[in-house]
């Protein structure tokens, strides 16, 4: 998997209708920076107001998964978001002029086909990758529906259905490489049995299915007045059960096509997570509302482990070393100071603070006009914070400097700019010996990590000369 982020190249354009509303929908896709995700826009409201594929607004699972935030409703969203997880783009905006993106044959290929002609621009960003470390596990007891997370080296899905009826029967499906997401799984539909087609009529719901953009399995008789009420419904002179099982003369494009749909849905539920996912998911009789469920879950657990590992201080409290303290300890002087405070110190851990202004000397090079902070500054301060930790074990630390002896697996996952608040926490990877000291290296901002770097350094005596 790419470690960097993605976006699209340029806007593409869709028309189609509206699953459930039979209106005429246009759904545009464009570019989106770095770190916004997926987030819909509804051009047809008053300051176009965008909605975020985040998980804390789903309102409703019923026939689709549904978005809602401040009253601002997207329908239907799953097919959609499958399609940008299953080509690998990490952001973009999906701007609609209706409630519900337009359904197209009931499948994903349409959004793939257009999302590839526009091409996948690569972001000098990180992806926001979740390993999953441990066995997840959610159920359903009311359904009996279950989805198990387990480690793996990449994202795969399992889906096993089980509707208790011989029309289907039982099937499974997988996908062991999201690159073959278009090729396995972008064309399977959606589908329904015949019972729930009566109840969704009834209701006035799939204003714009016709038998082009769902399977329908046939589970009951199929009475003279309920084939008289389909006919009109889906404007079709005849309509009759195919030996298969299957309503009117409609082709199934894999034997195991209500499966791999399934699978389809719960890429799609599961990027409301904000997150990519290494890692196996084995979902038995999977659904809206279990993959919600289970997503809702997997969310709670990301933002823990988050929190976990984001060091808990209060930057407004006194802290236990200021700019004084440390230049008392340290011999780097402003310009190059780059940590302001020591908030907490151990025998094993150092937790520091900086805050990024414009007023930066290097600000004025990197760049005019664009200002970042340079990544190999941001491992310098990490450094400077690891010094304290390091020259803290010594009674007289002003005799002392310390040397950089190594920089391994570095990563800089965000920017910095001005105005950012850094957080440092350095651990030790092993004990120190003969002045020599292993630590592991972190950078938040926001409480999001930015930069991360394992970095060795010696206690040398300084010269008295």
């Amino acid at each position: 998997m790419n470690n960097f982020q993605t976006t699209i190249n340029s806007q593409v354009l869709l028309n189609g209708v509206g699953l459930h509303t039979g209106k005429n929908v246009t759904i545009k896709f464009s570019p989106a920076p770095h770190d916004v995700g997926y987030c819909f826009v509804r051009d047809d409201l008053e300051g176009n107001p965008t909605v975020e594929a985040d998980i804390q607004w789903v309102y409703d699972t019923q026939r689709g998964t549904n978005l809602n935030k401040n009253g601002v409703i997207i329908n239907t969203t799953e097919h959609v978001l499958s399609a940008l997880v299953g080509l690998d783009i990490d952001n973009c905006y999906i701007h609609l002029d209706a409630p519900e993106p337009p359904i197209m044959d009931g499948s994903s290929i349409f959004f793939v086909k257009a999302l590839q002609k526009t091409g996948i621009k690569q972001l000098d960003v990180e992806r926001n990758e979740y390993v999953v470390k441990e066995v997840i596990k959610f159920t359903d007891d009311e359904t009996g529906s279950e989805i198990t997370m387990i480690p793996s080296d990449s994202y795969q899905i399992t889906t096993m259905v089980d509707f208790g009826t011989k029309i289907l029967g039982t099937q499974n499906a997988t996908l062991n490489n999201i690159s073959d997401y278009e090729k396995e799984i972008a064309s399977s539909r959606t589908f329904s049995f015949l019972h729930e087609i009566e109840m969704l009529l009834e209701n006035g719901l799939i204003q714009g299915g016709d038998l082009n953009n769902a399977i329908v399995y046939v589970d009951k008789p199929l009475s003279k007045k309920t084939m008289e009420r389909l006919k009109k419904a889906f404007n079709k002179k005849q309509i009759s059960v195919q030996p298969n099982g299957i309503l009117d003369n409609l082709s199934l494009h894999y034997p195991n096509e209500a499966a791999r749909h399934k699978l389809l849905d719960i890429i799609g539920d599961l990027a409301l997570v904000r997150h990519r996912i290494r890692g196996k998911v084995i979902a038995h009789k999977p659904g809206h509302r279990t993959n919600i469920q289970f997503a809702k879950k997997l969310s709670k657990i990301i933002k823990e482990e988050k929190r976990n590992n984001f060091p808990e201080i209060d930057l407004i409290k006194e802290p236990l070393m200021g700019v004084s303290d440390i230049m008392k300890m340290l011999p780097h002087r402003p310009p190059f100071l780059l940590v302001d405070k020591i908030h907490e110190i151990s025998k094993e851990r150092v937790i520091g603070s900086k805050g990024v202004t414009m007023n930066e000397f290097f600000f004025k090079g990197h760049f005019p006009g664009a200002p970042v902070m340079p990544g190999v500054l941001i491992i310098e301060a990490m450094a400077q914070t690891g010094g304290v930790l390091l020259l803290n074990t010594v009674p007289d630390p002003e005799n002392y400097l310390t040397f950089f002896m190594k920089i391994d697996n570095a990563k800089f996952k965000h920017p910095v700019y001005p105005g950012d608040q850094l957080v440092f926490k350095l651990e030790l990877m092993t004990p120190i010996r003969r002045g020599i000291c292993h630590m592991k290296g972190f950078t938040f901002s926001n409480e999001r990590l930015v930069t991360e770097a394992e970095l060795m350094a010696q206690l040398i005596l300084r010269n008295k000369k």
